[in-house]
């Protein structure tokens, strides 16, 4: 396995960006995410970025995968979204170990040799976002030679829906709460089209998967016994890129727009009047300034033997990072708007739906007051 670069990466990103930015207006009008976006992220060996080198991946910083997704999702905030939930899944447990050796060896594998597509997936339409609690009504019940869990339930915004290889499901069972490793060419997984007319990230195929007496070995355990659950540090930060991301692509198309329109009366790109000129600049230095603090909290990490202390002290870090970031997404994307004026309207500008996709960003913890407090305690050392 040969190493590769931070600029190669980069690269890899950069011609990501430019196929699936091609195909991401069709995808947002059909409410489905695009197979070829799928094939592109699976033959590039994004999935494999983060794969320690132990394994055959690259085993690239934080730092560089952080950077790296804040280009792809400026193709499209979709597709980073779902190729956002691989490389979080995948760095985390690349840290802390969580999983078995064997199920952390098997995915390492399909990441290397064939490229991967995996998610948690917990939420459920009656409980919501588990992080508020409450009990999953899907279900694992043992078989009666103990060796299976016997799964019926239903789980619901699933990034990525029937395009993922591979999941993490979180269920009720017999022995409490647990995590299993699941094929999704497993018999018994039958997936509902939900999600296509959200208000954003409506080609992330964020669907419904309903589960009818699927069989999963007990070795599919993803947990190992008594294990500390610890602070998933990747997350935040790729989130905040994904967004991020979003919004860069918005940067991108208005001045494209405004090198390109060239009204009658003015006879020249709008490009050349003082007043674009200043909000153009006005976004772009927000952008900067975002794009700078993010770089900076995932230049903090490095992937494996991270010390609890270190992880538990980036999260005020981490909590800010993201905060700024979708924030300035969500202004960027609007200030965006204003210049391109009632062209910003149409779906002749992609402008508009990168508008809509960066209003999920607050939904992604950590955010709101939450995440404002984590920070606030950290500046008064409480």
């Amino acid at each position: 396995m040969s190493d590769l670069t931070h600029d190669e990466a980069i690269a890899i990103a950069t011609d990501l960006a430019s196929k699936i930015g091609s195909r991401a207006d069709a995808a947002d009008a059909a409410g489905k995410f695009p197979a070829q976006d799928a094939a592109d992220l699976k033959s590039s060996g994004y999935s494999k970025f983060n794969i320690p080198k132990s394994f055959g991946g690259f085993g690239l910083s934080m730092r560089t995968c952080v950077e790296s997704h804040l280009i792809l999702s400026s193709g499209s905030t979709s597709t980073g979204l779902v190729a956002s939930m691989t490389m979080q899944v995948l760095g985390h447990e690349a840290d802390v170990r969580s999983w078995p050796d064997h199920i952390f060896e098997k995915v390492a594998q399909a990441a290397v040799s064939d490229g991967i597509l995996l998610n948690n997936v917990a939420s459920e339409p009656k409980m919501g976002s588990p992080s508020r609690g409450g009990a999953f009504q899907t279900y694992g019940e043992k078989s009666a030679d103990g060796q299976n869990y016997i799964i019926n339930g239903h789980k619901n915004w699933i990034t990525g829906g029937k395009h993922l290889t591979h999941m993490i499901l979180k269920l009720g069972s017999d022995d409490g709460v647990i995590n299993l490793y699941v094929d999704t060419n497993s018999p018994g997984l039958r997936w509902e089209h939900t999600w296509g007319n959200a208000l954003s990230l409506r080609a992330s195929d964020s669907n419904d998967l309903y589960l009818e007496n699927v069989v999963v070995p007990v070795s599919n355990l993803a947990v190992r016994p008594n294990t500390q659950a610890v602070p998933n540090n990747w997350f935040g930060l790729l989130m905040a890129a994904t967004y991020l991301g979003g919004a860069v692509g918005a940067r991108n198309a208005i001045i494209q727009y405004a090198l390109e329109r060239v009204p009658t009366a003015l006879g020249k790109p709008i490009a050349t009047l003082p007043g674009i000129q200043r909000q153009i600049g006005e976004l772009d230095s927000a952008l900067q300034a975002a794009t700078a603090l993010l770089l900076d909290v995932a230049a903090m990490w490095e992937t494996g033997g991270v010390h609890m202390e270190l992880r538990k002290a980036m999260l005020p870090r981490i909590a800010a990072a993201k905060t700024v970031a979708t924030n300035t997404a969500a202004l960027v994307t609007d200030k965006a708007l204003q210049i391109a004026g009632g062209a910003s309207i149409s779906r002749d500008l992609p402008l508009e739906r990168f508008f809509r996709d960066v209003r999920a960003g607050t939904m992604h913890p950590p955010s709101g007051d939450a995440a404002m407090e984590s920070v606030g305690r950290s500046a008064l050392g409480l």
